[in-house]
């Protein structure tokens, strides 16, 4: 079993993130990476890139992968900490704050904000595909299926499982 102090580390790196995860956890991936992978060195770059692989081709919320690894540095219990974690202080601000933001749904200053987070989740969004296609990309093979990927997925209608079997059946004939 895990060690407390791993426990409380875990509980308060996602309870802090969760409440910076504007637009979902994929927002807060790049803050993610830096404390895992440089402040903390409990993951790789690619560890972390096939945990995020993993959580994402698995049913559920794009949550999975702090759970993956609040489990690998803390086995089930980390597991558990760190989803809870990630869940918690966010849906307690947001029950508190749903009122007040109801109540001042014709104000100004509320219409600005509702126009001004989706490019900032966009943005958050782009960085932590930038931190992951760092991750991930360790060759020029690789890099093209990346490349490919996301041609597809921008200029096609193919559903993303389809881009995800391309790649895969890719990766698997040329040995990546």
């Amino acid at each position: 079993m895990a060690g407390v102090k791993i426990l409380v580390q875990l509980a308060a790196l996602f309870g802090k993130l969760s409440l910076l995860a504007v637009g979902g956890v994929n927002s807060t991936l790049p803050a993610i990476a830096r404390e895992v992978v440089d402040g903390r060195h409990w993951l790789t770059r690619e560890q972390f890139a096939q945990l995020f692989a993993i959580a994402q081709s698995a049913p559920g919320p794009n949550m999975l992968v702090v759970v993956l690894i609040g489990q690998r540095v803390g086995g089930v219990a980390g597991g558990v900490v760190a989803g809870l974690a990630m869940i918690l202080p966010a849906g307690i601000l947001v029950v508190l704050a749903s009122g007040l933001w109801d109540r001042f749904r014709q104000a100004r200053w509320r219409r600005v904000l509702q126009a001004a987070i989706l490019p900032i989740t966009g943005g958050l969004v782009l960085a932590a595909a930038v931190v992951l296609v760092e991750a991930a990309d360790t060759a020029p093979p690789l890099i093209a299926v990346t490349a490919a990927a996301a041609a597809l997925s921008y200029w096609s209608k193919f559903h993303p499982l389809w881009v995800l079997a391309a790649g895969t059946v890719v990766g698997l004939l040329a040995g990546l």
